[in-house]
């Protein structure tokens, strides 16, 4: 069999356990452990696609409800799709819009039969069903697309994880029905709370009904670490080797969750805080580029870094734009803070 009819090949290392891979989708292919930046609009904030590329990503994640409240996924549709409309060739993940019924909880109701919003932009409905999502997400052309799910808040009852999972199963159940785009790959999303026994009947389900991978959601929303890692090994028992893990929302911490057999991460945190001034430093923490002590520092932001932002400027610049409130700085800092991360993942996978 070809290669490319495979969406997923694994390579565990004897040595460190860690799983290495190659995700092969419509002829392209990425590495993973792999990390992909967020581009919740069709954009990772202050980025071009030409500067992910050039650090290295290839794949990005979308939402599939906030595209599909503007610019709507029939103006993309009949644009070419989101990689032509994004001007990005390589990957892309949509999710479901599953997180924003958690995140969203002030306006929107969730049933049997879907999600019903009230837009954050004019005050309308809109009636999101598990069929639904995958229609806007075939319209968009993602290389992977999310199957719609609950997540249930953090601390909450036994009864509402069971809730939770209950639902999320019968959405799955009609999500795999939907027919998909010519080598469009399907991930349902496990849910269940801090419930092990939950977790595992949950991805359990969803690999009777033939998902391609698993995206693991509801952790890291306000429970102590300790408890994440707890509960996500109990759901890796389930997952079987051969099936790619994606764990929703997670960007720090990586390493750890690697070593325990995830395979791809996503979060909003490494531009966001960059946004606000905030560098992380390769191995060394974190500082914040608009303190008074960087105001005549010449040295790069970060020594062990080769990015452009650290080949070509120095600390003092990078304040200076911070202090003037000057966007270049967030490009610039944004730039760095994805570039240590792509470092961080791609050490684990070469």
């Amino acid at each position: 069999m070809d290669k490319f009819n495979l969406p997923f090949q694994l390579f565990l290392d004897s040595k460190s356990g860690i799983r290495r891979g190659k995700l092969y989708i419509r002829g392209k292919s990425a590495k993973t452990p792999l990390f992909m930046p967020v581009a919740t609009r069709g954009t990772v904030r202050a980025l071009t696609p030409s500067q992910l590329k050039e650090i290295g990503f290839e794949m990005i994640l979308s939402n599939t409800y906030h595209l599909h409240e503007r610019p709507g996924e029939e103006i993309i549709n009949k644009l070419g799709g989101l990689h032509k409309f994004m001007n990005w060739d390589g990957l892309i993940l949509t999710d479901s819009g599953g997180y924003q019924v958690f995140s969203l909880s002030s306006y929107r109701k969730v049933t049997d039969d879907g999600v019903v919003f009230r837009s954050i932009l004019d005050g309308n409905e809109i009636l999101l069903t598990p069929e639904k999502v995958l229609e806007i997400q075939k319209k968009l052309n993602s290389d992977i697309a999310i199957f719609l799910d609950e997540c249930p808040e953090y601390p909450c009852t036994a009864k509402r994880e069971e809730e939770s999972v209950k639902r999320t199963l019968k959405f799955a159940e009609r999500s795999i029905k939907v027919e998909r785009n010519p080598g469009q790959l399907f991930f349902g999303v496990v849910q269940g709370g801090m419930n092990f026994k939950l977790r595992q009947e949950c991805a359990l389900a969803l690999l009777s009904l033939g998902v391609d991978g698993f995206a693991i959601g509801g952790l890291s929303v306000g429970e102590e670490a300790t408890l994440t890692k707890e509960v996500l090994a109990a759901t890796l028992e389930v997952i079987p080797d051969d099936k790619p893990r994606y764990l929703m929302g997670v960007g720090s911490d990586i390493l750890t969750y690697v070593k325990m057999g995830i395979d791809m991460f996503d979060s909003v945190f490494p531009t966001r805080i960059a946004r606000h001034g905030t560098a992380i430093l390769y191995n060394k923490g974190r500082i914040n580029i608009s303190n008074k002590r960087f105001k005549d520092d010449e040295s790069p932001l970060d020594v062990d870094c080769d990015c452009y932002t650290c080949r070509n400027f120095s600390r003092a610049y990078l304040r200076h734009l911070f202090v003037c409130n000057e966007l270049l700085g967030k490009t610039l800092l944004s730039i760095h803070n994805l570039s240590v991360l792509y470092k961080i993942v791609n050490a684990l996978n070469s």
